[in-house]
């Protein structure tokens, strides 16, 4: 496998001002990975598990201050406006979780929160600081992203594409290393794309493209990653190996934001949901607090029975049968 080097001409997967890939592509990445990549991935996150600077572990959230707020957002497209108001707290080190119907604001808060989308008024703040005030590559370097639809430039291979996501560690001290290469070659193997390193990304299926963006965004290595609707365009099984590689990720020590539409994916896997509609938070909380059939009517207007998961304990939502 030969990756070529971008420190300076390539985009980054990240919400930076640094040089796009194309059209609306961003990515971003936290990583541990899955089994097949173990932890290596996560040895060398700033925030990550086993790094003296973030505090306590994985899986606890303790009285950890979140680092990622969101202020009095209120969020629009030109002059339509999408969400008034908001007060967003992303738990630290936590499995975060948005859900709603569609066109509730789901992609949007997740756009506002990696600062792609400039809100029309409130503040969005990054470890005690207004996260416009943050230089680009090290807001690079801390949160990423990975959007609903990202366009490679033509005929770039898997194995470039993925190395993008190295792009906010370099630097005119800092080259192409062989830390570079052991990432990305991680990070295609816990995506399953590594036997895919030398096809071009246009020639691929569009679940094979997403693990492909979702690899780059695990090499981009940061400790908060944020998710729009990762599982598109995936069928069950790679659904599921994704949901499982963001698990990882937060059991690694990183916060993980996802905006998902399978609600009983939700309730499986987060620690922390957040319910919205119509623009405002219905509900928040732990899965198990917060998935009522009560709430299945109200947010999504779907009658239902709420059972609990026989794997896993967690909610399981099931529709009401027809009459």
């Amino acid at each position: 496998m030969t990756i070529r080097q971008h420190p300076t001409s390539g985009g980054t997967a990240s919400p930076s001002d640094g040089p796009p890939l194309s059209g609306t592509e961003t990515g971003g990445a936290a990583a541990n990975g899955a089994a097949s990549a173990g932890t290596a991935l996560s040895d060398t996150v700033p925030g990550a598990a086993g790094d003296g600077t973030a505090g306590n572990g994985a899986a606890g959230n303790g009285a950890r201050p979140p680092r990622l707020v969101g202020e009095g957002l209120t969020l629009a497209y030109d002059k339509r406006t999408i969400a008034e108001g908001l007060d967003v707290a992303v738990p630290d080190r936590s499995f975060t979780v948005i859900v709603g119907p569609n066109a509730c604001g789901k992609s949007t808060l997740l756009r506002a929160l990696a600062r792609i989308l400039k809100p029309a008024a409130g503040t969005v703040v990054l470890d005690g600081e207004r996260i416009g005030a943050w230089p680009a590559k090290k807001l690079a370097r801390t949160l990423g992203l990975l959007p609903q639809s990202s366009i490679a430039p033509e005929g770039i291979t898997v194995a470039d594409l993925v190395a993008r996501g190295r792009y906010p560690h370099q630097g005119l001290l800092r080259q192409w290393s062989r830390e570079d290469e052991r990432v990305v070659a991680e990070s295609m193997a816990a995506t399953g794309v590594a036997d895919l390193a030398e096809r071009a990304v246009d020639e691929l299926s569009g679940g094979q493209r997403q693990r492909v963006w979702i690899a780059m965004a695990l090499a981009q290595q940061t400790p908060l990653l944020l998710l729009d609707e990762p599982t598109t365009y995936l069928d069950i099984a790679h659904q599921i190996e994704v949901l499982d590689l963001c698990a990882d990720l937060h059991e690694s020590g990183r916060t993980v934001v996802a905006v998902l539409h399978d609600l009983n994916h939700a309730a499986r896997y987060a620690t922390h949901l957040i319910a919205l509609r119509d623009g405002r938070i219905a509900a928040e909380g732990a899965p198990g607090e917060v998935v009522t059939a009560e709430l299945v009517r109200e947010v999504f207007r779907l009658p239902c029975r709420v059972i609990e998961d026989p794997e896993t304990g967690t909610p399981l939502v099931v529709p009401a049968a027809r009459r």
